[in-house]
C-alpha cells in the first residue's frame, strides 16, 4: 500500500487504539509513579513493620536461617519454602508463607526484626481490607491488573500488547509526508521531520496540546516502549516468548528446571543446601568471570525436589535482589540449570534490562525519580490524546452541521 494511503489506516488505529488504552495507561501512570517509591512508602507508612534498626551499635544480625528456623515455628501450619538471605540496612526480613494443610493462613508474608527473630508484622498480600500494610501492595494491583486477578492480568497484558504496536504506529505517524518530487530548495528528512519534536508556543490552545502529545511521544518513545514491551512480558509471559526466543538466544534454565524430575532419597537441609547453593555459585563465578556481590535468598520447590540459590552479581543490572541463579537437585546437589541475567544469552540480558528499568530498581534515587515523572507522563499523554480526539470529533460534527 503507497505511504500516502497508509496514513489515514495509522491514524485511525492509533486514534481508536488511544480511546481503548486512555484508562488502563492513566491507571497504570499514576500507579506506577506511587510504585517507583515502593520501599520509601511502605517504610515511612509502617516503619514498626518495615524498619529495624539495630539494637545496639555494632550489632549484627542473626543467621538468616535461624530466623527461618524460628518463623517456622512459629507458624507450623504453613510451609516457609523461601528464606531470604540478606537485607537492606535497616529493613526487616520479609519470608514467604504456603498452606501446609486443609487451614487457611492469616497471612502469606511475616516481616521479622533480623537482629531478634520478633514477628513484626503479618499480611496476606494484596488483601485492601487489612489496612496500610497492603495499600503498596494494592497499588501494585491496580498497576498490572486492576487488582482483578487473572482476568486483569489478562486485560492488561493484552493492553501492552496493543500499546507495544502503536508505539511504532505513532511514531510513523510523526514522520514527515514524502515529497512527490524533489526540488532544489526542498529541506531534508531530518529538518522536515524536527518540527514534530517542537512545541508551538503561540497557535493557540488546541495545537499546544496536540504538540505536548506528539512531542511527548517521541521524547519519551523509548521509555515507552520498555514500559509497554515489559509490561508483556510481565503478564503474558508466553506471548513475549514466543516473540523474542525465535529472535535472540535464551538460556532456557526455566524450560530445564520445569521438567526436572524430583530424585529419590533424604533431600537436602537448609544449611546443606546453602553450602552446596554457594559451593555451586562459586565454580559459575570462576568459570563465567563474575563477581558475586551478595547473596539475597534460598528456595525449595518441593513438587520438583528442587533447590534455587540466588545472588547479586556484577551480572546483574538491578541494585538490590539479584537474579544471578543456580537449580540443583535437592537430593543429590547436582547442578541442573544456571541463569545469568546478562553476558550469557542476549535474549535474557534484554529481558533483564526492561524489567529492572520498568521497574526502577536501578541507578538509586534519581532513576526513581525519573521513573515516578515518567507516570505521570504516561498518564498525560493518553488525556492529551483523548483532547485531541474530542477537538477532532467536535470540529467534524459542526462541519456536517453547516453542510446541513
Amino acid at each position: 500500500m503507497p505511504a500516502l494511503h497508509m496514513r489515514p489506516a495509522l491514524a485511525a488505529m492509533h486514534r481508536y487504539a488511544g480511546l481503548l488504552m486512555a484508562g488502563f495507561l492513566i491507571v497504570a501512570g499514576v500507579t506506577g509513579s506511587a510504585l517507583a517509591w515502593k520501599d520509601e512508602l511502605e517504610a515511612a507508612l509502617l516503619p514498626a513493620v518495615f524498619r529495624a534498626a539495630p539494637p545496639a551499635p555494632g550489632a549484627v544480625p542473626l543467621d538468616a536461617l535461624q530466623l527461618r528456623d524460628m518463623v517456622a515455628a512459629r507458624f507450623p501450619q504453613a510451609s516457609v519454602t523461601y528464606a531470604p538471605l540478606s537485607a537492606p540496612p535497616g529493613r526487616s526480613m520479609q519470608f514467604y508463607l504456603r498452606p501446609a494443610g486443609e487451614a487457611p493462613l492469616a497471612g502469606n508474608e511475616v516481616f521479622v526484626d533480623p537482629y531478634t527473630g520478633a514477628l513484626l508484622g503479618q499480611r496476606q498480600w494484596g488483601d485492601i481490607g487489612q489496612g496500610a500494610i497492603n495499600l503498596l501492595p494494592f497499588i501494585e494491583r491496580l498497576h498490572y491488573a486492576l487488582a482483578l486477578g487473572d482476568t486483569g492480568l489478562l486485560v492488561f497484558g493484552l493492553i501492552a500488547i496493543l500499546w507495544s504496536v502503536d508505539c511504532f504506529i505513532g511514531a510513523a505517524l510523526t514522520f514527515p509526508a514524502r515529497l512527490k518530487k524533489r526540488s532544489p530548495g526542498s529541506k531534508p528528512w531530518l529538518l522536515r521531520w524536527r518540527p514534530a519534536w517542537l512545541l508551538r508556543r503561540h497557535g493557540g490552545s488546541y495545537k499546544l496540546v496536540f504538540d505536548l502529545h506528539r512531542a511527548g511521544g517521541l521524547w519519551l518513545w523509548a521509555m515507552l516502549l520498555v514500559f509497554a514491551w515489559s509490561g508483556v512480558a510481565f503478564n503474558l509471559y508466553g506471548v513475549y516468548a514466543a516473540v523474542m526466543q525465535p529472535l535472540f538466544p535464551h538460556q532456557g534454565a526455566e524450560e530445564i528446571v520445569a521438567g526436572h524430575a524430583p530424585s529419590p532419597g533424604p533431600q537436602l537441609d537448609w544449611p546443606a543446601a546453602r553450602a552446596q547453593g554457594r559451593l555451586l555459585m562459586g565454580e559459575l563465578a570462576h568459570r563465567h568471570a563474575f563477581d558475586v556481590i551478595e547473596e539475597n535468598a534460598l528456595a525449595y520447590e518441593r513438587e520438583l525436589g528442587v533447590y534455587s540459590y540466588q545472588v547479586r552479581s556484577s551480572r546483574d543490572v538491578r541494585a538490590h535482589k539479584g537474579l544471578t541463579t543456580v537449580f540443583f537437585d535437592a537430593a543429590s546437589g547436582r547442578q541442573l540449570a544456571a541463569w545469568l541475567p546478562t553476558g550469557a544469552a542476549s535474549g535474557d540480558t534484554i529481558r533483564s534490562w526492561i524489567s529492572a528499568l520498568h521497574m526502577a530498581s536501578m541507578w538509586g534515587w534519581p532513576f526513581k525519580l525519573f521513573i515516578c515523572a515518567m507516570g505521570v507522563l504516561v498518564a498525560g499523554l493518553s488525556v492529551t490524546g483523548v483532547l485531541v480526539w474530542r477537538r477532532k470529533r467536535q470540529g467534524q460534527a459542526r462541519a456536517k452541521a453547516l453542510i446541513h
